[in-house]
């Protein structure tokens, strides 16, 4: 199959080098801005706003006298930026179409002016791209080195490349159309993983993945950081190293963050085993993540998990090693509801971690009871699949899942909120 994938990498970049990135990072910042006022007062005139290409050929005869630095960087860094900023309006127009249907809540998202003060920015360049093993060479940027040797796919066809600068460096990123083998459906065991804040995930099978907590364990230092840099007077120096300072934190954080999202959800696909050893379905609750942040006791720490992130990077991992994820609603009690024998204890709270069934008295604990009941359901959802009739989910050669078909008993759903539907009979699962 044909899959598109993206490589981001680290320049290894000299003093003149950084000078190029800065101009044509600028260059397309002034441009954005500049095609923003023209669409504005075209709008406020009663005009039509103009298109990406008009504000090309407008632009292209204001550089001999208005903008003649441009002169100095690729025409594609102004050029791709209007093209964004095409795209932006086109956003915005979409989105208040749906919110005047009442079908989207939330802000439009209308454009705004690019500010230097919160970040150098980014530029996209298109033309003759080569890829070497280390380095890439761009237009009018000429070679550059990079830091991550034999990374990027060498003489690979790229058809854009993006610059972008973080905390006083600089990376690329190429995506490039890849063909890669039909992967073999999974045949393993089912899996349900829940995710927490205390542990970042816990599955059904006992295993726990521990949270980086990136912000929590670096908070008094990013709050000290914050005061020095708050102190220093506007437009000096030492008020730019400590914004310097200060970036550098906020994204060594958020890499912390992402590495440990990327090795949990590649632990939980296992890409690189065999098809018998992969999980066959991986069983997640639909969170809903909006919502929860409105909790203010709780919202600092649920940002620092990133769980829609971990969710996004599951569902293509498992998409390209041949497993299925099934999203459980998020009205399902998992947490409440006894894994054993499905009893609903509706007085359970969020401080009480250990789950006490009172009917078939298992102790457990709650995030593994959660782990349990999507497991279950997400094995339910694949026996009801057409496509795995005489599947064995269990990747042990006729035991495990079909053992738990043949004493799963589905009944009709009870009026008791929160009752799954089922009696589960196996003292294994529970």
């Amino acid at each position: 199959m044909k899959i598109t994938r993206g490589y981001k990498v680290e320049f290894d970049l000299t003093n003149e080098q950084i000078t190029a990135c800065l101009k044509h990072a600028g260059c397309a910042r002034k441009a954005y801005n500049w095609g923003l006022a023209r669409k504005q007062e075209a709008r406020a005139a009663g005009n039509r706003m103009p298109s990406a290409r008009d504000l090309h050929k407008e632009l292209n005869g204001l550089k001999a006298t208005e903008f003649p630095y441009m002169y100095e960087v690729s025409k594609c860094a102004p050029q791709e930026a209007l093209i964004d900023l095409d795209e932006a309006f086109k956003h915005f127009f979409c989105k208040a179409a749906l919110k005047k249907q009442g079908q989207f809540r939330g802000k439009c998202g209308y454009p705004k002016f690019k500010s230097r003060k919160k970040g150098i920015g980014s530029f996209r360049l298109t033309g003759t791209i080569h890829v070497l093993e280390k380095s890439i060479q761009l237009p009018r940027l000429g070679t550059l080195r990079l830091k991550e040797y034999g990374y990027l796919p060498v003489g690979a066809k790229v058809a854009q490349a993006s610059v972008s600068e973080c905390a006083g460096r600089w990376y690329v990123s190429i995506q490039v159309a890849q063909e890669v083998a039909e992967p073999l459906p999974a045949t393993g065991p089912v899996i349900g993983v829940d995710l927490g804040i205390k542990t970042l995930a816990v599955v059904s099978d006992g295993r726990e993945i521990l949270n980086a907590k990136a912000l929590r364990t670096r908070l008094k230092k990013l709050q000290r950081l914050s005061r020095w840099q708050a102190r220093k007077q506007q437009g000096s120096a030492n008020r730019k190293k400590a914004q310097q300072k200060l970036a550098r934190m906020h994204a060594k954080m958020a890499h912390i963050r992402e590495d440990a999202l990327h090795k949990a959800t590649a632990s939980l696909v296992a890409k690189t085993k065999p098809a018998e050893k992969r999980p066959a379905v991986i069983g997640i609750e639909d969170l809903g993540v909006s919502g929860m942040l409105k909790n203010r006791k709780l919202a600092r720490a649920i940002a620092d998990v990133g769980l829609s992130e971990f969710r996004r990077l599951l569902t293509y991992k498992a998409e390209q090693a041949g497993v299925q994820v099934h999203v459980v609603s998020r009205w399902e009690p998992s947490s409440k509801t006894c894994s054993g024998c499905g009893w609903y204890h509706a007085d359970l709270q969020l401080a009480d971690r250990v789950f006490v069934c009172q009917e078939c008295g298992l102790v457990i604990d709650r995030d593994l009871n959660a782990a349990r009941n999507l497991q279950l359901l997400a094995y339910l959802e694949l026996m009801s699949t057409a496509s795995y009739a005489g599947f064995d989910g269990s990747g042990q050669g006729g035991s495990g899942f079909s053992a738990m078909r043949s004493e799963t008993a589905l009944v009709e759903r009870a009026t008791e909120p929160g009752d799954y539907g089922f009696v589960h009979k196996s003292p294994s699962f529970g």
